[in-house]
């Protein structure tokens, strides 16, 4: 069975950081890839980073570009999300998905807006930042 287990949050004050981890089972990672969602409660989903299948490429949201870093370990099949200077806005559930969009295509920049296509999702880790 393919499975995205994320982990790492918990309760962070402002200013401080979390590393956030993406474990696959059932399925080699280093063929998908990867990105990072949040909702917080009452608002829409938000694509926040992702990767391709190489890590040589990534994306940020604006609102995290600068403080956040992806990062992938494939002999480890985990995706990793560091978030530095953390904001009470950071607050929300953040997953996990991936999409195997193929050897050239996952080379390739990987989209990280809101609507973007993920075929598998996580369940989620909760993020507060709060003093």
């Amino acid at each position: 069975q393919l499975q995205l287990v994320e982990s790492g949050g918990g309760l962070v004050q402002p200013g401080g950081s979390l590393r956030l981890s993406c474990a696959a089972s059932g399925f080699t990672l280093a063929s998908y890839v990867i990105a990072w969602f949040r909702q917080a409660p009452g608002k829409e989903r938000e694509g926040v980073s992702c990767i391709n299948i190489s890590g040589g490429s990534t994306n940020y949201a604006d609102s995290v570009q600068g403080r956040f870093t992806i990062s992938r370990d494939n002999a480890k099949n985990t995706v990793y999300l560091q978030m530095n200077s953390l904001k009470p806005e950071d607050t929300a559930i953040y997953s996990c998905a991936a999409i195997n969009r193929g050897l050239i295509l996952g080379l390739g920049p990987c989209i990280v807006s809101a609507g973007a296509k993920y075929d598998y999702w996580g369940q989620g880790t909760q993020v507060t930042v709060s003093s």
